[in-house]
């Protein structure tokens, strides 16, 4: 009986032991996932608020596309127009070349179709120019427009999400003002 005992013990002891053992192995937290490259991180950002400004684009009644929160402000078609253009300040000295003058007659675009088309083109224009580029490219100087100072590929690129996203801001009070829901702020499905 002594014998059943120690032995029943020992087995108790070493099944216990052995299930410590095991939780301790599963209660490690595996390997942190390493960071996006930092071309991913960029195009994603720039994808985001893009994403955001599009959706806005699409959303928006027609009929409010002239709205405006005050008389000073922009129309909601015009912050639109405003962001998105912005994008090729960006985009032409990035490729080395001039901004063209047409970028700044964005006021021809009128219909909520072809406002819609220009902010997916600015941002679909952006995010290949990004893509292009790839880890390789994010050091690469252009001369910035508006300074003539010369900038990095990637931090360049970061304050044109910085300003699209001050834009994407702005239109969500537009959206309140009006007495609209912006589609980030409604419930999802």
């Amino acid at each position: 009986m002594r014998t059943f005992l120690k032995l029943s013990t020992l087995t108790m002891a070493g099944a216990l032991l052995v299930s410590v053992a095991g939780a301790q192995s599963m209660d490690k937290n595996p390997a942190p996932k390493p960071p996006d490259s930092p071309s991913k991180v960029l195009l994603d950002r720039w994808n985001s608020v893009g994403n955001k400004l599009i959706e806005m684009a699409e959303d928006m009644p027609q009929d409010k596309y002239d709205f405006k929160p005050n008389p000073a402000e922009r129309t909601f078609a015009a912050q639109l127009l405003h962001a998105a253009g912005a994008n090729y300040y960006f985009i032409y000295p990035a490729k080395g070349m001039e901004v063209p003058k047409d970028v700044a007659k964005l006021a021809d675009l009128k219909s909520k179709a072809q406002i819609v088309e220009f902010v997916k083109k600015a941002f679909g224009d952006g995010a290949a120019l990004i893509q292009s580029k790839g880890d390789s490219g994010m050091n690469d100087l252009l001369i910035d427009p508006f300074s003539k100072n010369q900038a990095r590929f990637s931090d360049f690129a970061w304050d044109f999400i910085e300003h699209s996203g001050e834009h994407y801001g702005q239109l969500v009070v537009y959206y309140r003002v009006a007495g609209l829901v912006p589609p980030e702020s409604r419930p999802k499905k």
